[in-house]
């Protein structure tokens, strides 16, 4: 253990870089290449690694992020990427990433949150995280007030066009929150990675209203990942322009700003991404969701 230096921020030191891009697709099978050559490792992300020689062998990543709950705004840590090579488990790397991650920045924030998987459930209390519970959110499509909307107007987005590309860096950058209930700001490093390397397929913008939508058609479920817009939106307006005849039911993968009384809400149960929450105290019982385009 004494060999192993502890080392951070070195987005610009191409060797731990690729090192970490390496360790990634090893245990998580995820390439971040393409998302850090296009310039959006920037300084709201920054990697906490123990390095073995240059090899990165154990790392905890920490998000910047501005969460608004209810309206008010909270300066937040989200960890991610927390990750060890298998040669280097059972020596208490990832734990001691954590600890340094939780001293250095539990002082200057609200509170830090992570998203865990079912095998590490046990990990995270031990520094002091408590599970909390969040909600489903899914509306009939027979429920969403129908307004004409002219459907010439949805635009498919292709992230290696670079006009669309420089579209979605604006509205990377000059998003609003998806909603005053439970919404981010300041995460425009993570939206485009959503936008590079997962949903590169689902975009669309509605070019009448300005909005990009990342959804997806699936048989009958309509599923809204997000809505990424630099003013307020009428959302029964934006689902016109994506239900067709078959649409039976609509899932949002975020918690919508939305005064409807027939929106279907209830507990998650079952999840891969179990939400921890450092104090839990900053979360009352109401449903609510992170936008999936929030988890880093």
């Amino acid at each position: 253990m004494s060999d192993y230096q502890l080392i951070s921020d070195y987005k610009d030191v191409a060797k731990y870089k690729e090192s970490f891009n390496e360790l990634a697709k090893y245990v998580f099978e995820l390439d971040f290449k393409e998302w850090y050559d296009k310039g959006y490792w920037n300084d709201d992300y920054i990697c906490y690694s123990y390095i073995d020689g240059d090899q990165i062998i154990a790392n905890a990543s920490v998000n910047k992020m501005i969460v608004i709950a209810n309206g008010k705004e909270y300066q937040a840590i989200q960890i991610g990427t927390v990750m060890t090579h298998p040669d280097y488990r059972q020596q208490g790397l990832a734990a001691k990433l954590m600890d340094h991650i939780i001293e250095k920045y539990e002082k200057d924030y609200d509170f830090i949150y992570l998203f865990a998987n079912d095998t590490v459930l046990d990990f995270y209390p031990k520094f002091g995280f408590e599970q909390v519970q969040e909600s489903s959110f899914r509306l009939k499509a027979s429920d969403v007030k129908k307004q004409l909307t002219k459907k010439s107007a949805l635009r498919k987005l292709d992230v290696n066009n670079q006009a669309d590309f420089e579209l979605l860096k604006e509205f990377a950058a000059k998003r609003i929150p998806v909603s005053s209930i439970l919404g981010v700001k300041n995460n425009e490093h993570l939206l485009m990675f959503y936008f590079i390397l997962v949903f590169n397929d689902a975009i669309y913008y509605i070019e009448e209203e300005d909005v990009i939508v990342i959804m997806e058609q699936e048989e009958n479920q309509l599923h809204i990942f997000d809505i990424i817009s630099k003013k307020s939106v009428d959302i029964d307006f934006i689902l016109n322009y994506f239900i067709s005849a078959n649409t039976e039911m609509i899932h949002f993968y975020f918690t919508p700003d939305y005064d409807c009384k027939n929106l279907l809400t209830e507990f998650i149960t079952e999840s891969e991404d179990t939400l921890f929450v450092r104090p839990s105290s900053k979360f009352g019982t109401d449903h609510f969701l992170f936008p999936l385009t929030s988890h880093a």
